[in-house]
């Protein structure tokens, strides 16, 4: 019943028509970013962060939910007509979705997409009002070394989540800890890494390192490659309806996919991706129709997008309620929080709750506005893939600069933003993640506070961190994330070659 209450709160605090227009604005932009082709939410956040601190911090965060969500519906978009997934989760989508629109049957795949979005989308909302008070008061149980051992699992499992090499994985995460740690040390006052220049005392604000990875370095990537391969748009052909079959075999997929999506999306090293490949998998296996799948199987869109949509609500939920970002918008998003001088944890729901019921009651409007906006408009957005690529990425590097420079008005930070930039577009051209370096930037300086603090409390005893059981059980979760999947590939190694 409390969460009801706070719930009815936070509609109070949504449906006020600043704060409507602003999701509406920010669903709005984060279908048209979704459906353009590697402008995804994490670019598009990141360029908005420094102009949006002119505003409060609720109705920046409910623009930026906004265009999470609306990124989630548009890249089923890009994935289905043009075989290009516009965000890292839509990938499966386009494994089915395309066949479906060479086949005439886009309007179809769109609309399944669209309505699975929705419906997963508002079951991982209201798993997200339920769940957030509960884990918050698990969390206020975790002392400094369950904290850190936290910390840890989540350094271990992102990075190996995030990218195909674990090896650069933590190669972008220590890159991302050696920023961290730039600035005058909290404890000891002494200066880190500055080399003297008097306007790194302060470190290096976590909205520029941001910005460059992800807008200047990003951008960059994106115009070097442009033009290596022409892009075929297929047009949308009949009515948007679905028929009653394509109805008898959707309505299963989309409620399994939000069983799968939330609860994987709301752990700490969950994530959208591995949903999505799950659901998948298991509408293949479960469909009465499997030698469909690889040519056009309506269950291979509806299933996986909406384990996606379902996980972006679950990825809020350690986000709010520990500080951990398990992506790559929710680690931007942390960084807006931390540019607010608000700390995501446990108090937040009891420190900032408008701020954080009104923006869990703005994702159910923005479900309502994205299925809206998809439906009927789908046309539109299908045009949106026509405008030119140059003037994206023209105005993505002006908007990333004049921000820059207006968070502080140093050519320091001018510098740093375009260094920051390059390196950013070497790790892409690479294949280095890039999110464990935000993650390893925001969350290294509170691991080290933690891990002090466990010193402190424990008299310098090392073996504090493993006389806790729960302190001890997140390690050896760590452990296994890391050595786990090489001892199951000797496994199986070693079953398909038997020594005799």
């Amino acid at each position: 019943m409390e969460a009801l209450a706070n719930l009815a709160h936070g509609f109070s605090v949504a449906l006020t028509p600043l704060h409507l227009l602003w999701c509406a604005v920010g669903v709005t932009l984060g279908t048209a970013v979704g459906v353009l082709p590697g402008i995804g939410p994490a670019l598009t956040i990141a360029i908005l962060l420094p102009i949006t601190y002119q505003v409060d911090a609720t109705s920046a965060f409910i623009l930026f939910s906004g265009i999470y969500f609306g990124a989630m519906f548009g890249g089923s978009t890009t994935s289905i007509l043009i075989n290009t997934p516009g965000e890292s989760a839509t990938i499966v989508t386009a494994l089915e979705g395309h066949k479906m629109a060479r086949k005439g049957r886009g309007a179809q795949a769109l609309a399944t997409a669209a309505i699975g979005s929705f419906i997963a989308g508002t079951v991982g909302v209201v798993g997200l009002t339920f769940l957030a008070p509960v884990v918050t008061k698990f969390a206020l149980l975790l002392g400094p070394a369950e904290y850190f051992s936290l910390m840890v699992l989540a350094f271990v499992t992102v990075t190996a989540v995030l990218g195909n090499s674990v090896a650069r994985g933590f190669t972008s995460l220590f890159f991302g800890l050696g920023l961290g740690m730039i600035g005058i040390d909290l404890q000891s006052g002494q200066p880190r890494f500055t080399f003297g220049i008097p306007e790194l005392f302060d470190g290096i604000n976590v909205i520029l390192v941001t910005v460059g990875l992800f807008a200047v370095g990003e951008t960059l990537y994106l115009a070097a490659r442009h033009g290596a391969s022409k892009d075929e748009i297929l047009a949308i052909k009949g009515s948007i309806w679905m028929s009653r079959e394509d109805w008898g075999r959707s309505w299963k997929p989309w409620l399994r996919g939000a069983a799968l999506g939330f609860p994987l999306g709301a752990l700490p090293a969950g994530g959208a991706e591995l949903p999505t490949l799950l659901s998948y998998f298991l509408e293949k296996r479960l469909s009465k129709k499997p030698e469909e799948f690889g040519h056009g199987a309506i269950e291979g869109v509806a299933g996986p997008e909406a384990a996606n949509n379902a996980a972006a609500a679950g990825v809020l939920v350690p986000m709010l309620t520990l500080g951990l970002p398990t992506g790559a918008t929710a680690a931007i998003m942390l960084s807006a929080f931390q540019g607010y001088g608000i700390n995501p944890g446990p108090q937040l729901l009891t420190s900032q709750p408008d701020l954080v019921w009104g923006l869990i009651a703005s994702l159910y409007i923005a479900n309502i506005m994205l299925l809206l906006l998809n439906l009927p408009l789908v046309g539109l957005w299908a045009r949106v893939l026509h405008i030119p690529k140059p003037y994206l990425f023209a105005g993505i590097l002006v908007f990333a600069i004049i921000g820059t420079y207006g968070i502080s008005q140093s050519f320091i930070d001018l510098v740093l933003l375009l260094v920051i930039g390059i390196i950013g577009f070497f790790m892409r051209l690479f294949d280095f993640p890039t999110s464990p370096v935000i993650i390893g930037m925001i969350l290294g300086p509170m691991a080290e506070q933690e891990f002090r603090r466990a010193m402190i409390t424990s008299q310098g005893d090392m073996s504090v961190f493993i006389t806790h059981p729960l302190s001890a059980a997140l390690l050896g979760l760590a452990v296994f994330a890391v050595v786990g999947p090489h001892i199951l590939r000797i496994i199986r190694s070693k079953n398909r070659n038997p020594p005799f």
